[in-house]
């Protein structure tokens, strides 16, 4: 009972931040309100919350990563895939090891594998934390694109790289050879197994679906096991759990391009996977807000650990790391950003090239907002050596992490808005002209499925006459969309009184346009004609649109 009460007023305190972080006078990215809001929990009662490492990163990440590689914008990826592989890869190896020597010389009492495993983890950074900041400053698309990006691999790579620095911990053996070769098959056992359960799944629900028919419930419950069970395989064979679920959250978004879902799946599916993402990452905050206390008391009960007895040590530490975290960022997106421009300047021979400038390496390196993956990480680091002795600096590793997490958000909450003010990229290519082709060929594809159809329905039935105005009336609607669209007038005509056979003849030509439609999207999402988020926004419209029609009958 005393668990369950707990969870109800951690939830409670997630729903007041969405209000708070509302208030047009506060200027705080929602995170560190609900760091404040945990404190504030721990200051008036006592939980004792316990987390169990392995429970936590299996009901946190799996979802979250599976979420954030499902939404990921494909196009934005590819465009600044180079840009985006070097941050997610290159610069996670950099810090760990930079940052990892860097507190093992400041902090000698901390085992250098340790060290590593705290750089490791806090070397990812967070999309949330950086959506949440960006959605008040109006970050550059593409540098968002880029930031998404980094933050959805980086999470495996800082990950991956955390458990072999643990397990060279617990067992004090570290072979760079054996270390590689099991770096490769978690790498690719944790990929292949994301995307063999998506696959699975989604060939076996179509299958039922097929025979059975579609139930919205279930279709959004397997979502919601996709990631746990891409997680749960990959950790049984020994891969990673981590780009399981990041594996099996990008398939997810490929399958969906063969628009095989109702619409009404789709449209509650997005609605009830918003809501999980809010609450779990608002719990994570709250969670760690709860249990900053009980980690600053026992960080200040080791800090004597580390050759100094005042606690403001801790501070001066997280300092240090957050500055060392920076200082490497900057060089490496400096470094980063040089190569792209090299890149561009040898395909484009002959032509000028802009270099990066200053404020836009100091934005890239500004928003590099540690979040959610550094939380539910560090947490995850085992209580207890093979031999049964205390894991080494374990709470002051946490309480290291955990004020990284915040001085960063604080950082970018005030740094970001400076520099980004009046900052230019590259221009993301303007998509207008595409969404208005692509809008004129998906009502196309409507009236010829319409007209199809009529012709087929008209011939057998009793009433051929009513199917031939319901068509007229249904492909006179859409030709009006098209000729919008190619900058004629609409010329809106009132919709005639309809006796309710008609109004059920429309509403079945309404929905086989509809249909329509989405496939002439799909099949130009399929060719990568559109790119994804307009993809999104055309889809969203037709199922609101046939959500609407089904509620009308």
């Amino acid at each position: 009972m005393q668990a369950i009460s707990t969870i109800l007023i951690m939830l409670v305190a997630v729903v007041i931040s969405g209000v708070i972080v509302r208030m047009p006078r506060l200027s705080l990215p929602l995170p560190l309100i609900q760091i404040a809001l945990g404190a504030g929990l721990a200051s008036v009662t006592d939980f004792g919350v316990r987390l169990e490492p392995d429970v936590f990163f299996l009901l946190f990440l799996p979802p979250l990563l599976f979420l954030d590689g499902w939404r990921m914008p494909k196009e934005g990826f590819f465009r600044n895939k180079a840009t985006i592989l070097e941050l997610a890869f290159g610069l996670v190896f950099f810090t760990v090891f930079g940052v990892g020597y860097f507190i093992h010389w400041m902090i000698p009492s901390m085992p250098l594998p340790v060290a590593f495993a705290l750089a490791a983890i806090i070397s990812p950074t967070d999309p949330v934390a950086v959506s949440s900041i960006a959605g008040r400053l109006g970050i550059p698309k593409r540098l968002m694109h880029i930031l998404e990006g980094e933050a959805l691999f980086n999470d495996a790579s800082g990950l991956v790289c955390m458990r072999f620095a643990v397990v060279a911990a617990l067992t004090g053996v570290f072979s760079p050879a054996e270390a590689a070769v099991s770096f490769l098959w978690m790498v690719v056992g944790g990929i292949l197994s994301g995307v063999l359960v998506t696959l699975g799944v989604g060939i076996a629900k179509g299958w039922v679906s097929r025979r059975f028919g579609e139930e919205t419930g279930s279709e959004i419950l397997i979502s919601l096991l996709i990631p746990f069970s891409a997680y749960l395989l990959a950790e049984e064979i020994g891969a990673s759990g981590i780009l399981a679920a990041v594996s099996a959250g990008m398939t997810m978004g490929f399958s969906e391009l063969r628009g095989q879902d109702l619409a009404s799946t789709r449209v509650q599916r997005a609605v009830v996977w918003d809501a999980i993402q809010f609450t779990l990452n608002g719990l994570m905050f709250v969670l760690l807000g709860e249990q900053l206390p009980h980690i600053v008391r026992r960080a200040i009960g080791v800090v004597g650990e580390t050759g100094h007895t005042d606690p403001v040590w801790l501070l001066i530490y997280v300092l240090a790391i957050t500055l060392a975290l920076g200082v490497l960022r900057y060089l490496w997106v400096w470094v980063s950003l040089k190569l792209t421009i090299f890149r561009m300047g040898q395909r484009r021979a002959g032509q000028k090239t802009n270099r990066p400038s200053r404020r836009l390496i100091m934005a890239t390196s500004l928003a590099g907002v540690r979040g959610a993956v550094t939380l539910a990480g560090i947490l995850t680091l085992p209580f207890t050596l093979n031999d049964g002795t205390p894991f080494p600096a374990r709470d002051l590793a946490i309480c290291l992490a955990a004020g990284v997490i915040i001085l960063s958000l604080i950082l970018a909450s005030i740094g970001l808005p400076f520099v980004l003010k009046g900052l230019q990229l590259p221009p993301e290519p303007h998509h207008a002209r595409e969404e208005d082709h692509a809008r004129i060929a998906a009502a196309e594809a409507a009236l010829r499925a319409i007209e199809a159809r009529e012709h087929v329905l008209s011939t057998i039935s009793e009433e051929p006459d009513i199917w031939a105005a319901a068509a007229a009336h249904v492909m006179d609607r859409y030709r009006q969309r098209i000729d919008a669209l190619d900058g004629e007038d609409d010329a809106e005509t009132g919709a005639p009184n309809l006796n309710r056979r008609q109004f059920a003849i429309e509403l079945d030509l309404w929905k086989t346009g509809l249909n329509a439609e989405r496939q002439e999207i799909y099949r130009f999402a399929r060719g990568r004609q559109l790119p994804g988020e307009t993809v999104n926004k055309l889809v969203r419209e037709i199922d609101l649109m046939e959500t609407r029609l089904n509620e009308a009958v």
